[in-house]
């Protein structure tokens, strides 16, 4: 299952920057980040990630949760929703 991650950064940058830096992204066993992007103000970041069970999201964002806060939304690639949207057209 592929999810949109918005990560809303409590406030200075620097402490997330330190800890990615020092322990890494600490994601668990079988979470993957596809991608991610940040906004110019370093305030936000977008990834998408990957996993097949959301447990495993929640302890990834448990590890995060003192310095961002995050909105999950469920998300399929273009070509899943032509495929899905099709049989209607």
């Amino acid at each position: 299952m592929l999810y949109m991650i918005v990560e809303h950064l409590k406030g200075d940058p620097v402490p997330v920057y330190r800890r990615f830096r020092d322990r890494g992204r600490l994601a668990p066993d079988g979470l993957h980040c596809v991608s991610s992007w940040v906004t110019s103000d370093l305030q936000k970041c977008y990834q998408i990630m990957e996993c097949a069970d959301r447990r495993l999201l929640e302890t990834w964002m448990d590890q995060w949760s003192d310095l961002v806060d995050f909105a999950v939304v469920p998300v399929v690639t273009s070509t899943e929703a032509a495929a899905t949207i099709g049989p209607q057209l």
